[in-house]
């Protein structure tokens, strides 16, 4: 059956500034696809792309129109993945297939997908900002069962003390974004558990991963940045514990699954994330959700607005995973 193609541009307003050791963003601009089929039934998807590959609204359209023949002419998810590499792009045309095989099927994607539509913890992060600011916000967030900071090099360990002032309670994820060293992660690693620290997400700098080679950490190490899909895994065996997949670095939900089947039959914890967007954007990986330790899924309540009918957050719960209108 053939698709109508059509692409979108639309940008996010964050609640404030966000900061991270990267930079500080103070909107996302997103992607959206909408596949329609001949019956008129409609998919569509959302993809904020991947910031540190440089993709932009601009450049995952191009890709896509570079094959709009392709995906007009219709084609399946597992066809999707030779037509377009990882990356938003493929992610948002994945998730509006994903759309369009529930609405025509009449079942969820959380069927299609095999899993159950259990509700889902969720964390919230608290981005780089002065030391009396990161014990405001915790206190402000201190009921959500998981919180993620985000630090960089200096006096991380102040800005944790802070965290654990705010909210005595949370587990901690912290996140440097590879802003630290080898040595300052081993340094660090002891005082990091004594705080409660739950998971230390990519403090490394990607290529510095032979520095892990023999350490056993004290708190749980994820590769992020380091993944985008099933052949970066090898460099991450032995040396981190989880893995954090992101749907707009896998290129979709279909790839993400993949991603997720190979992680741990090599024994890895997964984690799913995302580089904030609608609920638009999460409503996929809240499928993967199911299968993770970690739920790393806060764009919407980061963000100034959100799509229609989106995702409803309670407590840090994503209690009713999708809304048809939504998505899947």
């Amino acid at each position: 059956m053939k698709l109508k193609l059509e692409t979108q541009a639309k940008s996010w307003p964050m609640r404030e500034p966000f900061a991270i050791s990267r930079g500080v963003q103070t909107e996302q601009p997103t992607l959206h696809v909408y596949l329609t089929d001949e019956t008129g039934l409609r998919g569509r998807g959302e993809a904020c792309g991947v910031s540190y590959h440089d993709e932009t609204p601009e450049t995952m359209r191009a890709q896509i129109e570079a094959v709009r023949g392709r995906i007009e002419a219709g084609l399946t998810r597992q066809e999707l993945l030779a037509v377009l590499p990882a990356g938003g792009a493929r992610f948002a045309v994945d998730s509006a297939l994903w759309d369009l095989e529930a609405k025509r099927s009449g079942r969820t994607a959380f069927d299609l997908a095999g899993v159950a539509a259990n509700p889902v913890s969720v964390d919230f992060t608290i981005g780089i900002r002065d030391i009396a600011n990161y014990e405001a916000t915790a206190r402000r967030y201190a009921n959500f069962a998981v919180l993620k900071i985000k630090v960089d090099h200096h006096d991380p360990l102040a800005a944790l003390r802070a965290v654990r002032r705010g909210a005595p309670n949370p587990r901690l994820i912290v996140d440097p974004n590879q802003s630290w060293s080898v040595d300052l992660l081993k340094s660090l690693g002891s005082e990091l558990h004594a705080l409660g620290v739950a998971l230390l997400e990519q403090p490394i700098p990607i290529g510095d991963e032979a520095g892990l080679d023999g350490y056993t950490p004290p708190v749980p190490l994820c590769a992020d940045e380091l993944i985008d899909g099933v052949d970066d895994l090898q460099r991450a065996i032995g040396r981190f514990q989880f893995v954090n997949i992101k749907l707009d670095k896998s290129g979709g939900l279909t790839a993400a699954l993949m991603l997720a089947d190979r992680a741990e039959a090599l024994g890895f914890g997964l984690m799913v994330g995302c580089m904030a967007g609608s609920s638009l954007a999460m409503a996929p990986a809240m499928v993967l959700a199911q299968r993770c330790a970690f739920a790393d899924l806060d764009g919407p309540l980061l963000q100034a607005e959100d799509i229609e009918h989106g995702l409803i957050y309670e407590n840090g719960v994503v209690a009713r995973p999708y809304d048809p209108r939504l998505w899947g």
